[in-house]
Parts: C-alpha cells; sequence; structure tokens
C-alpha cells in the first residue's frame, strides 16, 4: 500500500469519526441548547433551538459507518 493510500484511509476514517463525534456532542447538549433559549423570544433564521434529533441520529449512524469502514480498510492493508 503506497503511502498516499494509507494517507486517504487515515483521512476518511477521521471525518467518519469527526462526524460521529459532532453529531453525539449536538445530541447530548441538545437540552441545554433548548433550555437557554429565554421564553417567548424567538430563535433567529439561522439557529436552531435545538438539534433534530432524526437528522443527527441519522448523520451518527452515517459518520459510524465511514469510521468503521476506514479503520478496517487500514487494518486489512
Amino acid at each position: 500500500m503506497s503511502f498516499y493510500d494509507e494517507l486517504l484511509l487515515e483521512v476518511i476514517a477521521a471525518v467518519g469519526a469527526a462526524l460521529f463525534i459532532g453529531n453525539l456532542v449536538a445530541l447530548v447538549r441538545r437540552r441545554r441548547d433548548r433550555q437557554a433559549t429565554p421564553v417567548g423570544r424567538k430563535p433567529r433564521s439561522a439557529d436552531l433551538p435545538e438539534a433534530p434529533v432524526a437528522r443527527t441520529v441519522v448523520y451518527m449512524a452515517l459518520g459510524f459507518v465511514v469510521m468503521v469502514w476506514g479503520v478496517g480498510s487500514l487494518l486489512a492493508g
């Protein structure tokens, strides 16, 4: 396996891990984000009061699959 092939697999595993961990943090902080928005105040259009659960779980699953695939490819090669 060449240097660039191994580097690409490491980057794929790192991106998958970042996607998984980032969405896990968003899911954990979900309640605190909802409580931080004052009652009666609408969030700005660009702000979400809390992370949508379905999207967050789907992105977590996608990140986990990509991470496992990248690590598995590294170990197999």
